[in-house]
């Protein structure tokens, strides 16, 4: 308990914890992935659009977890260098598609490697049943969440029906690098 007996118990708090382990390994990913000349956010919408090519900016903000302004401008940045190709102008009715160029998939192989050995180092210590049922607990923390949100901030966070692709397009980002260490785990 707090000094005060108020507060959160930081030794026994699950959120915090969470927040602890979020933060290491997110150090971790930006560690492995600066040599590369690449953010967590360029290689998550570089992951997004290998595994759900076509995504709109919109949709790659809500699966990378930033604003929509903040997606714009990276993907300025990553058109500019060559790792992403956008139509000159969008289908009718559309969203202008965003897909990976020959550059962009080459990129994104090197930081998938460096990335799969971060979540291969931090799941070392846990049985394939203690990784699956990590995985369904914290899944079903973040449906418990965002079934708590009102409707305007769950369409921000993903949670509404135009952002369930990049949503689903980020958890299967996850959910691949989970099932592929799972494999090399039992190899």
């Amino acid at each position: 308990m707090s000094q005060d007996g108020d507060g959160v118990d930081l030794e026994t708090s699950l959120g915090y914890l969470l927040k602890e382990a979020s933060s290491a390994l997110h150090a971790a990913m930006e560690a492995v992935l600066r040599p590369l000349g690449m953010t967590i956010t360029h290689y998550s919408c570089l992951e997004l659009l290998a595994q759900r090519p076509g995504l709109s900016n919109s949709e790659l903000a809500r699966g990378a977890f930033v604003t929509r302004q903040s997606m714009h401008v990276l993907l300025q940045a990553l058109e500019r260098d060559g790792y992403v190709a956008r139509a000159a102008a969008a289908p009718v009715g559309k969203a202008l598609p965003t897909r990976l160029t020959p550059k962009g998939r080459r990129s994104l192989e090197q930081a998938s490697t460096a990335v799969r050995a971060v979540e291969k180092r931090m799941l070392g210590g846990m049985t394939s049943g203690e990784q699956t049922a990590a995985f369904r607990a914290l899944t079903s923390m973040v449906r418990s969440l965002r079934d708590e949100l009102p409707d305007e901030v769950a369409d921000d966070q993903g949670a509404g029906a135009d952002g369930e692709g990049a949503r689903q397009g980020a958890h299967d980002v996850g959910a691949a690098a989970a099932r592929a260490d799972d494999r090399r785990h039992h190899e």
